[in-house]
């Protein structure tokens, strides 16, 4: 999918501990905005969405300046167009999930959608359709998030905004709701602005990442690249680092599954047993500690997945070494962190072939044919 927008962020916030002092123009479709708590991240997603007083700078979305304080414009919340979905998928307790997704029919209409196709296509997208008539002080926390993210969608807005939107469940529910936010992306062509603290999940959804420290924008870039960065990521270099990739379920064997990379005729990897039936898609996370690289073929070794790859480039990335695999052409390359005293003993370079063991066991599926309840 083609997307072209453009969101400048030239933000000035003073705050308690620090001032929030960002210049960005971004262009992708999913961008991140990365760092620990209190790192000023809401922050800033509340001066986008005109929630913040005491801001200077200027907001603009392609042709649309939300905020110039020096042409004294400041085009209040409801005048943005802005879908947001927060931490705890805020809903009106007073109102049924139909009732909250026709909240935002007005602004929808108005921006020319066909207001009941439109929340229909969500509905189904998001499989919420046996919601409809809840209330939502019944709903569970997977419910909820994918409900709050129906009514901003619903809402036909130019910018989504979503405030770290799996905080607030467990770890079971945010592999179950992250592949309805990747429907949402392959979708939507609108632009998507994503918080996190959680590498996983901006590796999993997004084109692009900024990291903020202390209010200020530290490092910007292709997600896999900034996270194998340990000044981004202190502790073990390459910590966080995860290979994602798309996969089809082509059958069941001795109680695990086997996915197809590629296509027909494509690479085939044993996985854990997937809840998604035989012909759907799943998405699958592999670490890039967890994949082991050798020169020959291995024999009597446990891992069950076995793949020819080439080396592609090795970065540096501290003490380890980030060796870049094309394992399967049309996806990009698998990366293996190693040390550099393993590199060197496997005599690594650029168009060297070698062999990628991963346990079964490694793989973690995201199924988005497995509601998240």
């Amino acid at each position: 999918m083609s997307v072209s927008h453009q969101l400048e962020l030239r933000v000035h916030l003073p705050l308690d501990r620090f001032d929030v002092d960002v210049d960005l123009l971004l262009t992708r479709h999913v961008t991140a905005i990365f760092g620990a708590s209190g790192s000023g991240k809401t922050s800033l997603l509340e001066c986008i969405a005109g929630l913040r007083n005491g801001v200077r700078g200027r907001i603009r979305l392609d042709d649309q300046v939300w905020l110039d304080r020096d042409a004294r414009v400041r085009v209040p919340p409801t005048g943005r167009d802005i879908g947001f979905v927060p931490q705890e998928g805020l809903l009106f307790p007073h109102l049924d999930v139909r009732e909250n997704l026709a909240t935002g029919a007005r602004r929808a209409r108005l921006r020319g959608f066909e207001v009941e196709a439109h929340t229909r296509e969500i509905v189904d997208m998001l499989d919420i359709g046996h919601l409809l008539h809840r209330r939502v002080t019944t709903l569970s926390g997977g419910e909820r998030q994918r409900v709050s993210l129906a009514r901003a969608l619903c809402s036909g807005p130019r910018l989504l905004l979503l405030d770290e939107p799996m905080a607030a469940i467990d770890a079971g529910l945010r592999r179950r709701v992250l592949p309805f936010l990747r429907k949402v992306r392959d979708r939507f062509e609108i632009p998507i602005l994503l918080i996190s603290h959680d590498p996983l999940e901006v590796q999993a959804l997004c084109d692009e990442v900024v990291v903020l420290r202390d209010g200020k924008s530290v490092a910007q870039g292709d997600p896999r690249v900034v996270f194998a960065d340990p000044k981004v990521l202190p502790g073990a270099a390459g910590q966080g680092l995860f290979n994602f990739m798309e996969g089809i379920v082509a059958r069941t064997e001795d109680g695990f599954s086997v996915v197809l990379l590629g296509g027909p005729g494509g690479l085939e990897l044993i996985t854990p047993p997937a809840a998604s039936r035989v012909g759907e898609k799943v998405l699958l996370g592999v670490p890039a500690d967890d994949l082991l690289l050798a020169r020959q073929r291995l024999e009597g070794v446990s891992a069950s997945n076995l793949l020819p790859a080439t080396v592609a480039a090795i970065t540096p990335s501290g003490a380890l070494r980030i060796v870049h695999l094309t394992v399967v052409p049309e996806l990009p390359p698998f990366l293996a962190t190693l040390t550099e005293r393993s590199c060197l003993a496997l005599q690594l370079a650029p168009g060297v072939q070698v062999f990628v063991a991963a346990k079964a066991s490694s793989f973690k599926l995201f199924e988005a044919g497995v509601a998240a309840d």
